[in-house]
């Protein structure tokens, strides 16, 4: 049943992130639902994390949810940065995302996969390689936005 649930749900994600970029009527829109994917892989990670550095217990069920989430969700916001939504008011992109798109979207699929290895590190149920998978993905957010 589990393994249905998750299908389904990559299913849905897929079918709905795929047409994502041309259902935008305005460049704010992208900008409100990328700000909005980032929210909720930030609060993941900040689950995950308080876990990993010792702060709350450790929840196999729990890691595994919020990495499931994350999985799905870092693979959404990569369409929403086109060239419409480069000056929008409220964004916190940076020029250099347009410039060198290349970089970034090289930085973009590195976190997405970093992603993909610590979703799968949770499935184990092991804390330490929950470790060291979190620090990979914090990593590449940290490369990306230190660039």
């Amino acid at each position: 049943m589990k393994k249905i649930a998750g299908f389904v749900l990559s299913v849905a994600a897929l079918a709905m992130a795929t047409p994502a970029a041309a259902q935008f009527q305005k460049p704010e829109d992208a900008v409100k639902y990328r700000q909005s994917a980032f929210t909720i892989m930030g609060n993941h990670m900040g689950r995950v994390g308080a876990m990993v550095m010792g702060r709350v217990p450790f929840d196999a069920k729990a890691a595994q949810d919020s990495t499931r989430v994350l999985a799905l969700v870092s693979t959404l916001p990569g369409q929403t940065f086109t060239a419409n939504t480069e000056s929008v008011q409220g964004s916190k992109a940076l020029p250099a995302i347009w410039k060198e798109q290349d970089k970034f979207k090289a930085g973009y699929d590195k976190m997405v996969a970093e992603v993909a290895k610590l979703d799968a590190a949770a499935k184990t149920g092991n804390l330490d390689a929950i470790k060291t998978a979190f620090g990979d993905v914090g990593g590449t957010c940290k490369a990306c936005h230190d660039s």
